[in-house]
């Protein structure tokens, strides 16, 4: 178990939770000094009018703004330049995301690679930058990365198909307006992948060796909310207590994981999404029991506890037999939700595995796994996916 004396860090941003947060961003970006801010989206976002509110709220407190929305689902270290180019030059001195994890991802590293005037690629790892990014506000509208909340982002570099995970204090959003009610445009496999990130989130943070009951507590809290609220959230879409209830899910788990990092799901999964540009929430919903299977003997308690959390009645169970209910719980999960589909189906083949376990093994999250893989281990569990 964890020793409650040990030192450990928690960090997160202020943020406003509940049903027209976002509502309130006109008047957090004047009381933050706005002047003129960039509006960093994508352009399905925008047409489908979740930005509108913004520009009204600015428009309303006489905030000037430009917007920067050429981005794509996995963003790319060539659009951070882009966007962090137009910051500059139109003489920006504030942030506000509007999105799901790639414009706010993409907002984070447009921020500190504008405030250092350097390439993205040289924030990547841990601690790595020097100058904090200006003011940023957070909208998220999709219920998944919690890059609202988290000192994570990640940027896709094309050249080395992977995808950087950049890690550090200064990009936490300065605000997080997290509301509900831009999340009812999701469709239902955008709702379940984002779904499956926030399951893998919470317990890849909830197993993490970097631990601490402060993240225990909201990892298992967002394990309880997700088991109950995924199925019956992709059943009804436009239900706004159930999408309520995954949204605070994401948010618990994104502040577990932020403080206490994730694990092989997310090697892996960084990994397979930069080198065949799949959705993030897709890779980790493919290789989560799979994971599983492997970090269980490492950390039997913590992983029947998960079970607890899911609505599983492990007691009197021996490990073995607690493990096959476990893993046979992610997998009907799958199952409920048409995740029926394998590596290969996503274009994976035998061929790719050294590469994709070599990527996996060099990523920032693998340090944090409860079991320390070797590069056989990783293409072994590649195997098994496929």
């Amino acid at each position: 178990m964890n020793n409650v004396l040990e030192l450990r860090k928690f960090v997160a941003p202020e943020f406003i939770f509940g049903s027209n947060a976002s509502l309130l961003v006109g008047r957090y970006a004047k009381n933050l000094g706005a002047r003129k801010v960039l509006i960093v989206t994508d352009h399905n976002v925008l047409d489908l009018g979740l930005v509108n509110p913004v520009f009204d709220a600015f428009r309303s407190e006489g905030i000037d703004y430009k917007i920067y929305s050429d981005i794509k689902p996995n963003p790319t270290a060539k659009q951070v330049m882009e966007g962090s180019e137009l910051y500059l030059n139109e003489n920006c001195n504030f942030i506000v995301a509007v999105g799901g994890g790639s414009p706010m991802d993409c907002a984070k590293a447009i921020g500190i690679a504008s405030s250092n005037n350097k390439d993205v690629h040289e924030f990547e790892g841990v601690d790595k930058v020097a100058v904090p990014s200006p003011p940023l506000i957070c909208i998220p509208t999709t219920a998944g990365s919690a890059a609202d909340v988290s000192q994570f982002a990640i940027i896709t570099d094309d050249r080395r198909k992977l995808k950087m995970a950049i890690v550090s204090k200064t990009v936490v959003p300065d605000v997080a307006l997290i509301d509900p009610e831009m999340t009812l445009t999701m469709d239902r496999f955008i709702t379940i992948y984002t779904g499956f990130d926030v399951l893998s989130h919470a317990i890849e943070a909830y197993v993490s060796n970097a631990s601490s009951p402060l993240t225990d507590l909201h990892a298992l809290e967002a394990i309880r909310l997700i088991a109950s609220n995924l199925v019956p959230t992709t059943n009804d879409l436009t239900n706004i207590n159930l999408r309520g209830q995954m949204m605070l899910s994401c948010l618990y788990a994104g502040l577990a994981f932020s403080n206490a990092s994730l694990g092989l799901v997310h090697a892996m999964a960084h990994s397979l999404g930069g080198f065949l540009d799949l959705p993030h929430g897709e890779c980790n919903a493919l290789l989560l029991d799979h994971v599983m299977e492997f970090n269980f003997e490492a950390e039997v308690e913590k992983y029947r506890q998960i079970g607890k959390a899911l609505g599983l009645e492990l007691v009197g169970l021996d490990d073995d037999e607690a493990k096959e209910i476990l893993i046979n719980k992610i997998k009907d999960l799958k199952a409920q939700t048409d995740v029926n589909h394998s590596l290969k189906d996503v274009g994976v083949s035998p061929d790719d595995i050294g590469e994709l376990s070599s990527k996996a093994m060099n990523d920032a999250c693998i340090i944090t796994n409860p079991r320390r893989p070797t590069q056989s281990d990783v293409e072994e569990i590649f195997k098994n996916a496929l």
